[in-house]
Formats: C-alpha cells, sequence, structure tokens
C-alpha cells in the first residue's frame, strides 16, 4: 500500500472518531498535495494539464486553510462577484469530490441518510450534509445558490441554513430570455452584494469585477481555441482533468490565474502530434473514479474526451461597463437553464461545430433531469447520425456504480464505433 493510501485509511477513520480532528488532517492533505502536484507532477499528463491540477489544488487548499474569506455555493454561483470582494467560492459539488479523494464518501452519506435525507437525493448534496452535520466541515459565514437545473440545491441549503446555521441568498433564474428577466435577475445579485457586504463587512471593488469580466471574455476565447485544437491533437490527460477544467470554469473564471493556465494550454497543444483516434463529447457528470472509464480514456490514444456540456455550458460575452447585467445574461442563457430540450438542442449545436465521434450521456443516481433528458438527446443524436451510449452510475458514490456493468457496455460501444456501425450505435 503506498503512503498516500496509508494516510486516507488514517484520515478516514480519525474524521468518524474525532470529526475536527479529521477535518485538519484532511486539509493537511490537500497542502501535501499542493507540494506534490508542483514538485513531482504526473509526467504521463500535458504540461498544460499540470499546470491545471496545481492550480485546482492551490484554490481548494487555499480556501480551505482560510475559513473567514470563503463560500459555500454551486457551480453556477457567479464566482466574479467573489473574487471581487476577496472571497473564494467552493461548490458542494466540488468538495464533494474531495471528500472522495479520501474515500470518505460512504460515510457522509450514510451519516446524512441516517438524519433522514431520503436515499433517492443527489449523492453529492447527500455527502455535503453528511460532512456538515457530523462536524468534520466548518461552516463558512455565508452560502450562495442558485435555482439553475438541479431541485436538489435549494432544499440542501436551506437543510444547511437550519442545522449548520449558515445564511443562504437563493438566486431565482428566470426561464424567459428578454430584457425584463435580466433585470430581475440583476437587481438580485445587487441585493446579493449589499448583503454580503453587511454581513461580511467587505466591499466588492467594481473596478476589479469590471477587470474580470474582460478577463473572462478572454478565457473564453482561448478556451474555444483550446477545444478546436483538441479535435485535431493528441493532448493526454486523465478523465480528472475534465473535472478541473470544469471547476476552472465555475469556481475561477475571471482570474488572472486560471486564463495563464489556458493560454498555456493553448500554446503546448500546437505543437503536439496529430489525434487520429475517436473524439467523445462527454455529456452530464463524469465518474473519474471509475476503473474503465480511466482504463479506456486516461492517456489514451484511441479515444479522447475533447470537452462536456457542463465546461462548454456557457458562450456568453461580458460587458464590463454592465457587469451585474452580464451575469444575470450569463445565468439565464446557461444551457442548464430551461427545459432539457434546450439543453439537447444546444449540444446538438456544440455537436455540429466540433463533430465528435459519439456523445456517452451519463445519467447520475438521483439526477432526475438526467435520467429524463437523455431520451432527447439520444434522439437528437440519432437525427444527426452520431452514435450515443447512455450509462447509468454515480458520480461520486461507489457503491451505486457497477463497473463490471459500465466495463460491458463500454467495450460494446466502442467496438461498434470503431466499426462505423451507426444504426447500432444508441445505446
Amino acid at each position: 500500500m503506498k503512503l498516500a493510501d496509508y494516510y486516507i485509511d488514517y484520515t478516514k477513520n480519525l474524521a468518524q472518531a474525532n470529526p475536527q480532528k479529521g477535518w485538519d488532517r484532511m486539509v493537511l492533505g490537500f497542502r501535501a498535495n499542493c507540494l506534490r502536484t508542483g514538485f513531482l507532477p504526473d509526467r504521463h499528463i500535458a504540461k498544460g494539464y499540470q499546470k491545471l491540477e496545481d492550480l485546482m489544488m492551490k484554490f481548494v487548499a487555499g480556501a480551505l486553510a482560510h475559513d473567514k474569506s470563503y463560500l459555500w455555493g454551486n457551480i453556477f454561483a457567479p464566482c466574479e462577484l467573489f473574487e471581487s470582494m476577496g472571497l473564494s467560492m467552493l461548490s458542494i459539488e466540488c468538495l464533494g469530490c474531495y471528500f472522495s479523494g479520501f474515500h470518505m464518501e460512504e460515510f457522509f452519506i450514510d451519516y446524512a441518510q441516517s438524519l433522514g435525507i431520503a436515499p433517492t437525493l443527489c449523492s453529492f448534496h447527500k455527502a455535503f450534509v453528511g460532512a456538515a452535520a457530523s462536524g468534520t466541515v466548518p461552516a463558512p459565514a455565508f452560502a450562495v445558490t442558485t435555482s439553475l437545473t438541479c431541485d436538489g440545491n435549494v432544499n440542501t441549503f436551506r437543510y444547511l441554513q437550519k442545522k449548520a446555521d449558515v445564511p443562504f441568498v437563493l438566486l431565482d433564474v428566470p426561464y424567459r430570455d428578454d430584457d425584463a428577466s435580466t433585470a430581475y435577475l440583476a437587481q438580485q445579485l445587487k441585493d446579493l452584494v449589499r448583503k454580503m457586504e453587511a454581513d461580511l463587512h467587505c466591499v466588492c471593488d467594481m473596478q476589479k469585477l469590471k477587470e474580470s469580466l474582460i478577463i473572462e471574455n478572454q478565457t473564453r476565447k482561448e478556451l474555444q481555441k483550446f477545444f478546436r485544437l483538441l479535435q485535431r491533437y493528441y493532448y493526454p490527460g486523465r478523465i480528472i482533468h475534465q473535472l478541473y477544467l470544469m471547476m476552472g470554469t465555475h469556481l475561477l473564471m475571471g482570474s488572472r490565474r486560471f486564463l495563464d493556465v489556458v493560454q498555456y494550454m493553448v500554446r503546448e497543444i500546437e505543437n503536439c502530434p496529430p489525434f487520429t483516434g475517436k473524439r467523445i463529447l462527454w455529456v452530464h457528470l463524469l465518474p473519474f473514479y471509475q476503473e474503465s472509464l480511466k482504463h479506456y480514456f486516461d492517456c489514451s490514444e484511441k479515444y479522447q474526451l475533447f470537452a462536456s456540456d457542463i465546461i462548454l455550458d456557457n458562450a456568453q460575452e461580458m460587458d464590463p461597463d454592465q457587469p451585474f447585467e452580464s451575469l444575470a445574461r450569463k445565468l439565464i442563457h446557461n444551457v442548464f437553464n430551461g427545459t432539457y430540450q434546450h439543453k439537447a438542442d444546444y449540444i446538438g449545436a456544440i455537436a455540429d461545430i466540433c463533430a465528435p465521434d459519439a456523445v456517452i450521456h451519463f445519467c447520475h443516481w438521483g439526477c432526475k433531469q438526467a435520467d429524463g433528458g437523455s431520451a432527447l438527446l439520444k434522439e437528437t443524436m440519432k437525427r444527426k447520425n452520431i452514435p450515443m451510449l447512455i450509462l447509468d452510475g454515480d458520480g461520486l458514490d461507489r457503491r451505486n456504480s457497477h463497473d463490471g456493468q459500465i466495463k460491458t457496455r463500454l467495450e460494446a460501444f466502442l467496438e461498434m464505433i470503431e466499426e462505423g456501425g451507426h444504426d447500432r450505435v444508441y445505446l
């Protein structure tokens, strides 16, 4: 057993016996991992992905080390606002993944269910509720969530407000895309800033906010370049780097340090060898722990995950002179806002541009919109003659994913797209 495995087992057992000490060891482990990613990076992956992993580890470790200046949120909460106030947002989805790194998700999920939380709730939410309710994760001074896509968000944050005494603000994102909806949401964002300034004794630096929107526009253009190049060149990475990209585009969008990493990735990939294998567009959550997926996609020269819908969920141009209205339009135009048919059409448009060889849709346990909408996306892909596989599993809880079944279905799907039998590969 590796030293890291010993430390994971030690921390997991300690957290169950003494939550506060367990949390201290987890934060220490995050810091140690920062040293590893900085001085002993994974030599099998592209240097750009090394830099991305290092950035995300330092971001999370740094935020957790300053529990008075970080917030809880979901991945759609406006990180640009918090950055301009000197605060860091950690999403419950992000923290759930990091809990999984210590194999703590099962303990936290079971703890939440012992309190009466429904087993059918998303495992990311259950893990976070269990972590907070058990006293393992210290509560921040504030939390922000949105009404986007996930029904569990509002109830989870309301529960944490009641049990952990964490005040939160819900941003109600309208479905309609018109001036009245933009004004309605922009006013909520202004009210949020005023409340945070009063409660947290901080100030929103408007100049810094405008600069972050300028950087965000640059970052989005660089990301578009990167994904276009990724269609042509081999850029070795692991499936977990899709998670790090998702974190960057939602927790660090508008920050100079994320832009610097993306620009490095663009420069590096231009000098990479051509990719001649199959390019896969991933839809919904990616179970980064799944052994069969890692076997086929980690540093693979045959199959390359070149993007996911969560990373490509927004293409909104930001107007620095209207920061609150721009952030409002960004939320309203998000691919996850509205009906699933809207999302299916959006992914279809991405497929028209990127021309993937196949699409894999992962139906995460507890996510009703993914499970119910997969049939709509399958019909959209069928009209475009793009093979698609639907996989069932859990993005976090290993007990709800059966690796043998996933392996069998994945192998059959990859074999069929190699043979080109598109009429047989809508699984």
